[in-house]
């Protein structure tokens, strides 16, 4: 499965999932393929305490009580949902949760506004009903409705951005656990799917998504939400940009160091925009970006790119700063005001004070701007 673009969870650790799997013998729900603590595991990684004969590595970088309580939740007869700002890892997290509990992390239905009740239920190959008619063999199940006859995990991706037909149609499918097909006859019950033991829905919503389609009471009672907040420990948010890029240079068979002073620039450098957007008073005065964890990596992703086709085959900070800018300023000529006054402001006095990587940070900023202006 190596020529994936991108290989689902379930394939890119499936030797590690196999293995946690023969040393399992803990009590599993349902039809659970690891045990609760062993899809703790597989998520946090392995500790020394924990005696095992060979590490897990770390994949999803937070706190272990969300994680707690998202397989306690799936666990019970409750859908999960993750919500929080965007770039805080809620999609990886319930991919990897799917990847642990049914090896099957692909059951996606992506909420959009032309996202309708046929996918989260079924709908029709055209061409066999014209032949035969309507029968189960006809019909195409969606996702969700794949997951319930499965017994496994069914995802809802930006719950929030499809309309409110299709949130109750899903109210229906959490609280009766089955699916009726009206067009097939009622004998034999072929005319109803239910849900096997360990079906679940796991969905995200973006927090910044308020006020596009609020979720009703009643879809919200289905639900234990689990809020994933921004990441602001600097250590933590490190480890995940450097366990997320080092992803993309072993992917890209790519040679080239990211230096701590480097990623140490990149840290400080959106600490220092939140701050600004946090103390700002109106949104004019802040960047559209939501300077997300997943936003940092896209700049250092896009600047060791750069750096290793078009440059010296070395990150360097005038290219990371070219990065920044690039990514972040979305709006013109507001972004690139806010960016410019971040650069003279902070930059510059800090260049001087501490020198380092920030004089050729700032060089770079400036020219990326003077470009885009």
């Amino acid at each position: 499965m190596s020529d994936l673009l991108r290989a689902p969870a379930e394939i890119k650790y499936a030797e590690e999932l196999d293995w946690l799997e023969s040393i399992d013998d803990n009590p599993k729900p349902f039809s659970w393929r690891l045990s609760p603590k062993m899809v703790r595991l597989f998520i946090l990684g392995s500790e020394r305490a924990d005696g095992l004969d060979r590490e897990v590595t770390q994949k999803w970088f937070g706190d272990r009580s969300f994680v707690e309580r998202s397989i306690v939740t799936l666990a019970s007869d409750r859908g999960l949902l993750l919500i929080g700002d965007p770039g805080t890892g809620k999609s990886w997290l319930a991919e990897l949760l799917s990847a642990a509990i049914s090896r099957n992390s692909t059951q996606v239905v992506q909420g959009t506004a032309g996202t309708t009740e046929d996918h989260i239920k079924y709908s029709w190959n055209v061409s066999m009903v014209i032949a035969k008619g309507q029968s189960r063999e006809s019909m195409i199940p969606s996702p969700i409705m794949t997951a319930m006859e499965t017994g496994t995990i069914g995802r809802f991706e930006e719950l929030t951005r499809s309309t409110s037909d299709v949130q109750d149609a899903l109210i229906s499918i959490l609280s009766e656990k089955y699916i009726s097909v009206p067009e097939l006859d009622s004998a034999g019950g072929e005319n109803i799917v239910f849900a096997q033991p360990g079906f679940s829905v796991i969905a995200t919503a973006n927090s910044r998504d308020r006020g596009v389609n609020d979720l009703s009471s009643a879809l919200k009672r289905r639900f234990n939400f689990v809020r994933i907040p921004v990441v602001t420990n600097k250590k933590s948010e490190a480890e995940i940009v450097r366990f997320r890029t080092e992803e993309l240079l072993r992917r890209h068979s790519i040679e080239l160091d990211v230096p701590p002073t480097l990623l140490d620039v990149l840290l400080q450098s959106f600490a220092d925009l939140r701050a600004s957007a946090a103390a700002a008073g109106s949104d004019d005065e802040k960047l559209e970006s939501a300077l997300s964890t997943a936003e940092q990596i896209g700049v250092l992703e896009d600047a060791v790119l750069h750096s290793d086709f078009f440059g010296e085959r070395a990150l360097t900070a005038r290219a990371l700063a070219a990065s920044l800018v690039g990514t972040l300023a979305r709006r013109e000529p507001e972004d690139l005001a806010i960016l410019n006054k971040y650069l003279h402001g902070v930059v510059e006095p800090r260049g001087k004070e501490q020198g380092g990587s920030w004089p050729e940070f700032l060089e770079g900023g400036r020219e990326a701007i003077a470009k885009l202006a």
